[in-house]
């Protein structure tokens, strides 16, 4: 069975004071069915573990692809590892839109992670001029064949369908349109990497997912979880996320 995630990806939102709402999310994930996974801003990472304790896990949003060196202002995932990460968030279309980032930088960027010993959220996703050329499927299978590294497991590996289009905007896909891209990424992962870890890596969807429509994203056939932005900065948006989740058979 794989195990629900519910991912709070924070982007450049919060400084201590949030150390709060990391406290109430973690009192909400203690008791939930669905792993829960907050990735806030490099600085609160190690600040952050006293409020997260052992209730909720931590991540990072992004890593460079060399383990140190000469690369100011970039963070290593050896430096995120030390800080109290356990996952790291990759290939967002915020970092490949904002920072040129391809699938060749995101899958060097996932092998360093790997190599340190952090789980990776490799995010893929289409635009709207995209899904409007019936491209969409085209577009997630390059991304999925150029952005993941061949070495991966189940375990290690989580693969993140944002459209980018969705992002943001309150905008959402159908439920047809989500199920369709689930079930298309679940089948490419296990013709590259066989049944096992095929069917056992977990999918998450993204995209304006909030209190009002997670119940029935997660009812979508291989959705198994979400990575959630705005919605995830206060507990009392992503506490529903959460209960909705653990509740998805």
């Amino acid at each position: 069975m794989r195990r629900k995630l519910a991912a709070g990806n924070w982007k450049m939102n919060g400084t201590a004071e949030a150390l709060g709402e990391i406290d109430a999310i973690a009192k909400t994930a203690s008791g939930a069915e669905a792993e829960v996974l907050i990735c806030p801003p490099a600085t609160l990472i190690a600040t952050a573990q006293g409020a997260a304790g052992d209730r909720l896990l931590l991540g990072g949003q992004d890593c460079h692809a060399e383990r140190s060196g000469a690369h100011t202002g970039d963070i290593s995932a050896a430096m995120l590892k030390d800080a109290g990460a356990t996952y790291v968030i990759l290939g967002h279309s915020e970092r490949r839109e904002d920072h040129g980032e391809d699938d060749e930088d995101v899958r060097a960027k996932a092998k360093a992670a790997l190599d340190a010993g952090l789980k990776v959220i490799i995010c893929v996703g289409e635009t709207l001029e995209e899904r409007e050329a019936s491209n969409t499927l085209d577009i997630i299978g390059g991304q999925l064949a150029g952005s993941i590294p061949d070495l991966v497991t189940a375990q290690s590996l989580v693969v993140a369908y944002e459209p980018i289009w969705a992002i943001g905007t309150g905008k959402t896909p159908t439920l047809d349109q989500i199920g369709e891209v689930h079930d298309f990424i679940r089948g490419r992962l296990e013709r590259r990497f066989g049944t096992g870890v095929g069917r056992s890596t977990r999918i998450l969807y993204g995209g304006s997912v909030n209190p009002g429509n997670a119940a029935e994203i997660f009812g979508v056939s291989n959705v198994d979880g979400a990575l959630v932005g705005g919605a995830s900065l206060k507990a009392v948006d992503f506490t529903p996320i959460i209960d909705a989740l653990s509740a998805a058979k």
